[in-house]
Protein backbone atom coordinates (compact mmCIF):
# COMPACT_ATOMS: atom_id res chain seq x y z
CA UNK A 1 0.00 0.00 0.00
CA UNK A 2 1.42 3.35 -0.84
CA UNK A 3 1.34 6.16 1.07
CA UNK A 4 -1.46 7.65 2.40
CA UNK A 5 -3.02 11.05 0.58
CA UNK A 6 -4.40 14.39 2.32
CA UNK A 7 -6.11 16.86 0.32
CA UNK A 8 -8.40 20.05 0.35
CA UNK A 9 -10.93 18.75 -1.64
CA UNK A 10 -11.19 14.92 -2.54
CA UNK A 11 -13.78 14.34 -5.96
CA UNK A 12 -15.48 11.06 -6.86
CA UNK A 13 -16.08 11.33 -10.42
CA UNK A 14 -14.65 12.30 -13.60
CA UNK A 15 -17.71 13.41 -15.07
CA UNK A 16 -18.97 16.73 -16.13
CA UNK A 17 -20.10 17.55 -12.35
CA UNK A 18 -16.70 16.31 -10.66
CA UNK A 19 -14.29 17.49 -13.47
CA UNK A 20 -15.75 20.97 -13.34
CA UNK A 21 -15.54 21.36 -10.01
CA UNK A 22 -11.39 19.73 -10.21
CA UNK A 23 -10.64 22.59 -12.73
CA UNK A 24 -12.35 25.72 -10.70
CA UNK A 25 -10.63 24.10 -7.86
CA UNK A 26 -7.43 24.32 -9.60
CA UNK A 27 -8.26 27.92 -10.16
CA UNK A 28 -8.82 28.85 -7.09
CA UNK A 29 -5.87 27.44 -5.56
CA UNK A 30 -7.65 24.60 -3.70
CA UNK A 31 -5.69 21.45 -3.27
CA UNK A 32 -8.15 18.78 -5.37
CA UNK A 33 -7.70 15.20 -5.81
CA UNK A 34 -10.19 13.35 -8.59
CA UNK A 35 -11.19 9.12 -8.41
CA UNK A 36 -12.25 8.39 -11.41
CA UNK A 37 -12.65 4.65 -12.28
CA UNK A 38 -13.37 4.31 -16.02
CA UNK A 39 -12.41 7.35 -18.69
CA UNK A 40 -12.45 10.85 -17.93
CA UNK A 41 -15.72 12.90 -18.80
CA UNK A 42 -17.91 10.59 -17.62
CA UNK A 43 -21.16 9.08 -18.73
CA UNK A 44 -22.14 11.52 -20.88
CA UNK A 45 -19.03 12.17 -22.80
CA UNK A 46 -17.72 9.22 -22.79
CA UNK A 47 -21.33 6.85 -23.38
CA UNK A 48 -23.96 9.56 -23.78
CA UNK A 49 -24.59 12.38 -24.84
CA UNK A 50 -21.39 13.13 -27.34
CA UNK A 51 -21.23 10.02 -28.62
CA UNK A 52 -25.28 9.72 -29.80
CA UNK A 53 -24.84 13.12 -31.39
CA UNK A 54 -21.95 11.93 -33.41
CA UNK A 55 -23.92 8.44 -34.48
CA UNK A 56 -27.12 11.10 -35.13
CA UNK A 57 -25.09 13.57 -36.68
CA UNK A 58 -23.33 10.66 -39.26
CA UNK A 59 -26.92 8.95 -39.48
CA UNK A 60 -28.48 12.28 -41.09
CA UNK A 61 -25.45 12.27 -43.31
CA UNK A 62 -26.69 9.13 -44.52
CA UNK A 63 -30.10 9.70 -44.70
CA UNK A 64 -29.47 13.39 -47.13
CA UNK A 65 -27.34 10.43 -49.32
CA UNK A 66 -30.15 8.08 -49.23
CA UNK A 67 -32.61 10.41 -50.51
CA UNK A 68 -30.18 12.03 -53.21
CA UNK A 69 -29.86 8.34 -54.72
CA UNK A 70 -33.72 7.93 -55.12
CA UNK A 71 -35.71 8.63 -58.22
CA UNK A 72 -37.22 11.61 -57.35
CA UNK A 73 -33.08 13.09 -55.88
CA UNK A 74 -33.10 15.79 -53.33
CA UNK A 75 -33.02 19.39 -54.14
CA UNK A 76 -31.19 18.59 -57.94
CA UNK A 77 -28.78 16.29 -56.53
CA UNK A 78 -29.03 12.80 -57.29
CA UNK A 79 -26.29 10.16 -56.71
CA UNK A 80 -25.65 7.62 -59.12
CA UNK A 81 -26.26 5.13 -56.72
CA UNK A 82 -27.24 4.11 -53.12
CA UNK A 83 -24.67 5.06 -50.53
CA UNK A 84 -23.00 2.25 -48.32
CA UNK A 85 -22.40 1.83 -44.68
CA UNK A 86 -19.84 0.66 -42.69
CA UNK A 87 -20.70 0.72 -38.92
CA UNK A 88 -16.90 -0.46 -37.39
CA UNK A 89 -16.17 2.64 -39.22
CA UNK A 90 -18.98 4.96 -37.74
CA UNK A 91 -17.95 4.05 -34.48
CA UNK A 92 -14.34 4.32 -35.29
CA UNK A 93 -15.17 7.63 -36.14
CA UNK A 94 -17.37 8.44 -33.06
CA UNK A 95 -14.83 6.73 -30.69
CA UNK A 96 -12.01 9.86 -32.21
CA UNK A 97 -14.16 12.20 -31.08
CA UNK A 98 -14.87 11.10 -27.58
CA UNK A 99 -11.00 10.30 -27.33
CA UNK A 100 -10.16 13.90 -28.62
CA UNK A 101 -12.33 15.21 -25.57
CA UNK A 102 -11.49 12.86 -23.08
CA UNK A 103 -7.80 13.91 -23.79
CA UNK A 104 -8.99 17.41 -23.75
CA UNK A 105 -10.05 17.31 -20.03
CA UNK A 106 -6.86 15.31 -19.11
CA UNK A 107 -5.28 18.00 -19.87
CA UNK A 108 -7.16 20.67 -18.49
CA UNK A 109 -7.41 18.73 -15.23
CA UNK A 110 -3.32 18.39 -15.51
CA UNK A 111 -3.25 22.18 -16.16
CA UNK A 112 -5.23 23.41 -12.96
CA UNK A 113 -3.15 20.76 -11.09
CA UNK A 114 -5.66 18.10 -10.20
CA UNK A 115 -4.10 15.09 -9.01
CA UNK A 116 -6.54 11.95 -10.79
CA UNK A 117 -6.22 8.68 -9.27
CA UNK A 118 -7.30 5.84 -11.38
CA UNK A 119 -9.64 3.26 -9.67
CA UNK A 120 -12.95 2.53 -7.77
CA UNK A 121 -13.13 4.36 -4.56
CA UNK A 122 -14.45 2.70 -1.36
CA UNK A 123 -15.29 4.56 1.71
CA UNK A 124 -14.96 3.72 5.17
CA UNK A 125 -16.08 7.05 7.06
CA UNK A 126 -17.24 10.16 5.51
CA UNK A 127 -14.15 11.53 4.69
CA UNK A 128 -12.09 8.50 4.13
CA UNK A 129 -11.88 6.22 1.21
CA UNK A 130 -9.59 3.68 -0.42
CA UNK A 131 -9.09 3.30 -4.00
CA UNK A 132 -7.85 -0.15 -5.57
CA UNK A 133 -5.32 1.02 -8.35
CA UNK A 134 -3.86 -1.17 -10.71
CA UNK A 135 -1.05 -0.45 -8.14
CA UNK A 136 -2.32 -1.18 -5.76
CA UNK A 137 -4.70 0.50 -2.34
CA UNK A 138 -4.34 3.91 -2.08
CA UNK A 139 -5.88 5.86 0.96
CA UNK A 140 -7.14 9.11 1.00
CA UNK A 141 -8.76 11.68 3.27
CA UNK A 142 -9.97 15.01 2.85
CA UNK A 143 -11.38 17.77 4.37
CA UNK A 144 -13.86 18.32 1.77
CA UNK A 145 -15.58 15.79 -0.30
CA UNK A 146 -17.72 16.26 -3.64
CA UNK A 147 -19.76 13.17 -5.00
CA UNK A 148 -19.94 13.07 -8.55
CA UNK A 149 -20.87 9.20 -9.07
CA UNK A 150 -23.04 9.99 -11.78
CA UNK A 151 -25.77 7.40 -13.14
CA UNK A 152 -26.29 4.02 -14.64
CA UNK A 153 -28.44 3.00 -16.97
CA UNK A 154 -31.86 0.96 -15.47
CA UNK A 155 -32.03 -2.43 -16.34
CA UNK A 156 -35.68 -3.98 -15.90
CA UNK A 157 -35.99 -7.43 -13.79
CA UNK A 158 -37.17 -9.71 -16.99
CA UNK A 159 -34.87 -7.94 -19.41
CA UNK A 160 -31.66 -7.91 -17.73
CA UNK A 161 -28.46 -6.46 -20.23
CA UNK A 162 -26.17 -9.02 -22.20
CA UNK A 163 -26.50 -10.80 -25.58
CA UNK A 164 -28.32 -9.05 -27.92
CA UNK A 165 -30.80 -7.35 -25.09
CA UNK A 166 -28.29 -3.58 -24.69
CA UNK A 167 -28.23 -0.42 -23.27
CA UNK A 168 -27.33 2.66 -25.02
CA UNK A 169 -24.23 2.79 -24.06
CA UNK A 170 -23.67 -1.10 -25.87
CA UNK A 171 -26.32 0.66 -28.75
CA UNK A 172 -23.32 3.15 -29.32
CA UNK A 173 -20.92 0.42 -29.99
CA UNK A 174 -22.43 -2.00 -32.04
CA UNK A 175 -20.10 -3.27 -35.02
CA UNK A 176 -22.93 -4.38 -37.21
CA UNK A 177 -26.41 -2.60 -37.95
CA UNK A 178 -29.20 -4.76 -36.36
CA UNK A 179 -32.25 -5.47 -39.64
CA UNK A 180 -34.44 -5.35 -36.61
CA UNK A 181 -34.20 -3.37 -33.67
CA UNK A 182 -37.03 -3.07 -31.03
CA UNK A 183 -36.62 -0.22 -29.13
CA UNK A 184 -38.13 -0.24 -25.26
CA UNK A 185 -38.91 2.92 -23.52
CA UNK A 186 -40.31 6.34 -25.92
CA UNK A 187 -38.12 8.73 -23.72
CA UNK A 188 -35.71 10.90 -25.15
CA UNK A 189 -32.45 7.84 -25.21
CA UNK A 190 -35.10 5.86 -26.50
CA UNK A 191 -35.73 8.36 -29.72
CA UNK A 192 -32.83 9.51 -30.28
CA UNK A 193 -31.45 6.34 -30.87
CA UNK A 194 -34.36 4.73 -32.64
CA UNK A 195 -34.55 7.58 -35.05
CA UNK A 196 -30.92 7.62 -35.58
CA UNK A 197 -31.13 3.52 -36.23
CA UNK A 198 -33.95 3.90 -38.35
CA UNK A 199 -32.27 7.10 -40.64
CA UNK A 200 -29.33 4.36 -40.60
CA UNK A 201 -31.66 1.88 -42.30
CA UNK A 202 -32.55 -0.73 -39.69
CA UNK A 203 -36.16 -1.58 -39.14
CA UNK A 204 -37.24 0.06 -35.84
CA UNK A 205 -40.25 -0.78 -33.74
CA UNK A 206 -40.84 1.13 -30.73
CA UNK A 207 -43.12 -0.44 -27.79
CA UNK A 208 -43.88 2.49 -25.20
CA UNK A 209 -45.58 1.33 -21.63
CA UNK A 210 -47.61 5.33 -21.16
CA UNK A 211 -50.19 6.10 -23.64
CA UNK A 212 -47.99 8.49 -25.49
CA UNK A 213 -43.96 9.19 -26.40
CA UNK A 214 -42.00 11.72 -24.91
CA UNK A 215 -44.24 11.94 -22.09
CA UNK A 216 -42.31 14.94 -20.49
CA UNK A 217 -43.56 17.27 -23.48
CA UNK A 218 -46.82 18.20 -24.61
CA UNK A 219 -48.85 17.35 -27.44
CA UNK A 220 -48.66 20.25 -29.32
CA UNK A 221 -44.19 19.55 -28.92
CA UNK A 222 -44.54 15.87 -30.00
CA UNK A 223 -46.83 16.03 -32.84
CA UNK A 224 -44.03 16.66 -34.97
CA UNK A 225 -42.16 13.99 -34.04
CA UNK A 226 -44.59 11.78 -34.07
CA UNK A 227 -45.13 12.42 -37.31
CA UNK A 228 -41.75 11.57 -38.73
CA UNK A 229 -42.15 8.28 -37.13
CA UNK A 230 -44.82 7.46 -39.15
CA UNK A 231 -43.96 8.91 -42.22
CA UNK A 232 -40.75 7.26 -42.03
CA UNK A 233 -41.94 3.50 -41.20
CA UNK A 234 -41.33 3.34 -37.42
CA UNK A 235 -43.66 1.20 -35.82
CA UNK A 236 -45.24 2.85 -32.27
CA UNK A 237 -46.77 0.71 -29.63
CA UNK A 238 -48.73 2.63 -27.19
CA UNK A 239 -49.93 1.52 -24.02
CA UNK A 240 -47.81 -2.04 -24.66
CA UNK A 241 -45.62 -3.72 -22.01
CA UNK A 242 -42.73 -5.38 -22.66
CA UNK A 243 -42.94 -9.07 -20.74
CA UNK A 244 -39.61 -10.79 -21.83
CA UNK A 245 -37.91 -12.20 -24.26
CA UNK A 246 -37.43 -15.48 -26.38
CA UNK A 247 -35.03 -16.88 -29.08
CA UNK A 248 -37.04 -14.45 -31.98
CA UNK A 249 -37.16 -11.32 -29.98
CA UNK A 250 -39.15 -9.06 -27.45
CA UNK A 251 -42.36 -10.52 -25.89
CA UNK A 252 -44.96 -7.82 -25.49
CA UNK A 253 -48.44 -7.38 -23.44
CA UNK A 254 -50.74 -5.18 -25.88
CA UNK A 255 -52.77 -2.35 -24.91
CA UNK A 256 -55.90 -4.97 -25.73
CA UNK A 257 -54.47 -7.60 -23.61
CA UNK A 258 -52.75 -9.84 -26.30
CA UNK A 259 -49.55 -11.10 -26.58
CA UNK A 260 -47.42 -10.47 -29.56
CA UNK A 261 -43.60 -10.95 -29.81
CA UNK A 262 -41.43 -8.97 -32.05
CA UNK A 263 -38.84 -10.30 -33.72
CA UNK A 264 -34.95 -8.58 -32.88
CA UNK A 265 -31.56 -8.77 -33.83
CA UNK A 266 -31.26 -5.83 -30.72
CA UNK A 267 -33.81 -5.08 -27.85
CA UNK A 268 -32.16 -1.43 -27.26
CA UNK A 269 -33.74 -0.65 -23.20
CA UNK A 270 -33.75 2.91 -22.52
CA UNK A 271 -36.38 3.05 -19.87
CA UNK A 272 -34.38 5.58 -17.82
CA UNK A 273 -31.67 6.18 -15.40
CA UNK A 274 -30.92 5.71 -11.61
CA UNK A 275 -27.82 7.23 -9.50
CA UNK A 276 -25.56 5.40 -9.13
CA UNK A 277 -25.42 4.96 -4.85
CA UNK A 278 -24.10 1.62 -4.61
CA UNK A 279 -21.08 -0.12 -4.01
CA UNK A 280 -18.96 2.20 -3.10
CA UNK A 281 -19.56 2.85 0.45
CA UNK A 282 -22.48 5.55 0.48
CA UNK A 283 -24.09 4.17 3.74
CA UNK A 284 -20.93 4.74 5.81
CA UNK A 285 -20.74 8.28 5.10
CA UNK A 286 -23.87 9.16 7.37
CA UNK A 287 -25.88 11.43 4.50
CA UNK A 288 -29.37 11.33 3.89
CA UNK A 289 -31.55 10.51 1.28
CA UNK A 290 -34.13 11.63 -0.64
CA UNK A 291 -35.54 8.58 -2.16
CA UNK A 292 -33.39 7.35 -4.56
CA UNK A 293 -31.41 10.58 -4.52
CA UNK A 294 -28.60 11.61 -2.05
CA UNK A 295 -30.32 14.72 -0.11
CA UNK A 296 -28.92 18.25 -0.77
CA UNK A 297 -29.33 21.91 -0.01
CA UNK A 298 -29.47 24.39 -2.15
CA UNK A 299 -25.53 24.82 -1.94
CA UNK A 300 -25.52 21.03 -2.74
CA UNK A 301 -24.67 20.45 0.91
CA UNK A 302 -25.69 16.75 2.22
CA UNK A 303 -26.10 16.21 5.95
CA UNK A 304 -23.00 15.86 6.91
CA UNK A 305 -20.38 18.47 7.45
CA UNK A 306 -18.52 19.19 4.43
CA UNK A 307 -19.87 16.64 2.44
CA UNK A 308 -21.12 17.49 -1.09
CA UNK A 309 -23.27 15.84 -3.82
CA UNK A 310 -23.88 16.88 -7.57
CA UNK A 311 -25.37 15.71 -10.75
CA UNK A 312 -26.86 12.72 -11.30
CA UNK A 313 -26.93 11.48 -7.75
CA UNK A 314 -28.84 14.04 -5.90
CA UNK A 315 -32.09 13.94 -8.35
CA UNK A 316 -33.95 15.17 -11.76
CA UNK A 317 -32.98 16.52 -14.41
CA UNK A 318 -29.96 14.15 -14.88
CA UNK A 319 -28.17 16.43 -17.65
CA UNK A 320 -24.50 17.42 -18.06
CA UNK A 321 -25.13 21.13 -17.77
CA UNK A 322 -26.93 20.98 -14.14
CA UNK A 323 -23.59 19.02 -12.86
CA UNK A 324 -21.16 20.94 -14.16
CA UNK A 325 -23.25 24.04 -12.99
CA UNK A 326 -23.23 22.35 -9.82
CA UNK A 327 -19.18 21.17 -9.65
CA UNK A 328 -18.34 25.04 -10.19
CA UNK A 329 -20.28 26.04 -7.45
CA UNK A 330 -19.07 23.62 -4.91
CA UNK A 331 -15.57 24.59 -5.00
CA UNK A 332 -16.28 28.19 -5.59
CA UNK A 333 -17.93 27.73 -1.64
CA UNK A 334 -15.40 25.71 -0.72
CA UNK A 335 -13.27 28.88 -1.40
CA UNK A 336 -15.23 30.82 0.67
CA UNK A 337 -17.71 32.52 -2.43
CA UNK A 338 -21.37 33.08 -1.39
CA UNK A 339 -23.01 30.98 -4.24
CA UNK A 340 -26.28 29.09 -4.10
CA UNK A 341 -28.21 26.81 -7.27
CA UNK A 342 -31.70 28.75 -8.02
CA UNK A 343 -31.19 29.04 -11.47
CA UNK A 344 -34.57 30.54 -13.11
CA UNK A 345 -34.99 27.06 -15.49
CA UNK A 346 -32.54 23.79 -16.57
CA UNK A 347 -33.09 24.07 -20.07
CA UNK A 348 -33.72 20.27 -21.66
CA UNK A 349 -32.84 19.34 -25.52
CA UNK A 350 -34.36 16.39 -27.07
CA UNK A 351 -32.29 15.40 -30.04
CA UNK A 352 -34.62 13.76 -31.95
CA UNK A 353 -36.49 14.51 -35.89
CA UNK A 354 -37.21 17.25 -35.39
CA UNK A 355 -34.94 18.39 -32.21
CA UNK A 356 -37.48 19.80 -29.04
CA UNK A 357 -36.00 22.30 -26.79
CA UNK A 358 -37.77 23.43 -23.40
CA UNK A 359 -36.65 25.86 -21.20
CA UNK A 360 -38.80 27.23 -18.31
CA UNK A 361 -42.47 26.30 -17.71
CA UNK A 362 -44.98 24.73 -20.42
CA UNK A 363 -48.25 26.33 -21.17
CA UNK A 364 -50.17 24.11 -18.79
CA UNK A 365 -47.93 25.03 -16.08
CA UNK A 366 -47.87 28.49 -16.30
CA UNK A 367 -51.55 28.67 -15.75
CA UNK A 368 -54.56 29.57 -17.12
CA UNK A 369 -53.94 33.54 -17.34
CA UNK A 370 -50.87 33.13 -19.30
CA UNK A 371 -50.12 34.65 -22.42
CA UNK A 372 -48.93 32.06 -25.13
CA UNK A 373 -47.77 32.74 -28.83
CA UNK A 374 -46.43 30.12 -31.50
CA UNK A 375 -44.90 31.70 -34.95
CA UNK A 376 -44.29 28.77 -37.52
CA UNK A 377 -40.95 27.67 -39.41
CA UNK A 378 -43.12 27.87 -41.93
CA UNK A 379 -43.16 31.46 -41.69
CA UNK A 380 -39.45 31.70 -41.45
CA UNK A 381 -37.08 31.86 -44.20
CA UNK A 382 -33.80 30.65 -42.75
CA UNK A 383 -36.09 27.47 -42.19
CA UNK A 384 -37.64 27.41 -45.41
CA UNK A 385 -34.12 27.41 -47.14
CA UNK A 386 -33.15 24.69 -45.09
CA UNK A 387 -35.84 22.35 -45.85
CA UNK A 388 -36.90 22.59 -42.07
CA UNK A 389 -40.23 24.40 -41.94
CA UNK A 390 -41.45 21.22 -39.83
CA UNK A 391 -42.24 23.11 -35.87
CA UNK A 392 -42.42 26.57 -34.13
CA UNK A 393 -41.20 28.60 -31.37
CA UNK A 394 -43.52 28.84 -28.46
CA UNK A 395 -43.53 31.85 -25.62
CA UNK A 396 -45.14 31.45 -22.21
CA UNK A 397 -45.20 34.98 -20.30
CA UNK A 398 -47.41 36.21 -17.23
CA UNK A 399 -50.18 38.50 -18.56
CA UNK A 400 -49.49 41.03 -15.61
CA UNK A 401 -46.17 42.25 -16.26
CA UNK A 402 -45.60 40.68 -19.87
CA UNK A 403 -42.55 38.25 -17.60
CA UNK A 404 -41.54 35.54 -19.97
CA UNK A 405 -41.74 32.36 -17.84
CA UNK A 406 -40.99 29.56 -20.55
CA UNK A 407 -40.08 29.11 -23.99
CA UNK A 408 -39.66 26.07 -26.16
CA UNK A 409 -39.78 25.15 -29.69
CA UNK A 410 -39.48 22.42 -31.81
CA UNK A 411 -37.46 22.09 -35.36
CA UNK A 412 -34.17 21.34 -37.16
CA UNK A 413 -31.52 22.87 -35.31
CA UNK A 414 -33.19 24.52 -32.56
CA UNK A 415 -31.22 22.77 -29.85
CA UNK A 416 -28.60 25.87 -30.89
CA UNK A 417 -31.05 28.09 -29.45
CA UNK A 418 -31.74 26.50 -26.19
CA UNK A 419 -29.25 29.60 -24.97
CA UNK A 420 -30.71 32.31 -25.61
CA UNK A 421 -33.86 30.96 -24.15
CA UNK A 422 -32.48 30.04 -20.90
CA UNK A 423 -30.31 33.17 -20.83
CA UNK A 424 -33.68 34.98 -21.35
CA UNK A 425 -35.82 33.51 -18.48
CA UNK A 426 -31.87 33.86 -16.16
CA UNK A 427 -31.92 37.40 -16.71
CA UNK A 428 -36.00 37.85 -16.16
CA UNK A 429 -36.82 39.40 -19.73
CA UNK A 430 -39.83 40.62 -20.92
CA UNK A 431 -41.84 39.89 -23.85
CA UNK A 432 -40.77 43.75 -24.91
CA UNK A 433 -36.88 42.80 -24.09
CA UNK A 434 -37.08 40.30 -27.00
CA UNK A 435 -39.45 41.91 -29.32
CA UNK A 436 -36.74 45.52 -28.82
CA UNK A 437 -34.08 43.10 -29.73
CA UNK A 438 -32.51 42.83 -33.24
CA UNK A 439 -32.32 39.49 -33.97
CA UNK A 440 -29.97 38.58 -37.04
CA UNK A 441 -31.72 37.66 -40.79
CA UNK A 442 -31.55 34.92 -42.12
CA UNK A 443 -31.62 32.89 -38.66
CA UNK A 444 -33.85 30.88 -37.02
CA UNK A 445 -33.66 32.87 -33.94
CA UNK A 446 -35.71 35.28 -35.80
CA UNK A 447 -38.69 32.78 -35.03
CA UNK A 448 -38.35 33.68 -31.26
CA UNK A 449 -38.25 37.08 -31.62
CA UNK A 450 -41.64 37.37 -33.90
CA UNK A 451 -43.13 34.73 -31.34
CA UNK A 452 -42.83 37.53 -28.85
CA UNK A 453 -44.38 40.20 -31.26
CA UNK A 454 -47.40 37.61 -31.82
CA UNK A 455 -47.89 37.75 -27.52
CA UNK A 456 -47.82 41.92 -28.19
CA UNK A 457 -50.23 41.09 -30.64
CA UNK A 458 -48.47 42.62 -33.61
CA UNK A 459 -46.41 39.87 -35.34
CA UNK A 460 -44.94 40.95 -39.02
CA UNK A 461 -44.35 38.03 -40.92
CA UNK A 462 -47.92 36.13 -39.89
Amino acid sequence: MTEAIHTKVLIIGGGPGGYVAGIRCGQLGLDAVLVESHRLGGTCLNVGCIPSKAVIHSAGYFETMTRAASAKGLHGIKLASQPTLSMPELVAWKDGVTKKLNTGVAALLKRAKVRVVEGWANFSDAKTCTVKTKDGDQIITAEHVILANGSKAVELPFLPFGGNVISSTEALDLKTLPKKLVVVGAGYIGLELGIAFRKLGSEVTIVEAMDRILPLYDADLVAPVAKWLKTNGVTVHLSAKAKGRDKTGLIVEMADGKTETFPADNILVTVGRKPATEGWGLEKMGVDMAGRFVKVDDQCRTSMKNVWAVGDLVGEPMLEHKAATQGEMVAEIIAGKKRRFHPASIPAVCFTEPEIVSAGLLPSEAGPDAIVAVFPFMANGRALSMDAGEGFVRVVARKDDHRIVGIQAIGQHVAELSGEFSHALEMGSRLEDVAGTIHVHPTLSEAYHEAALRALGHAIHI
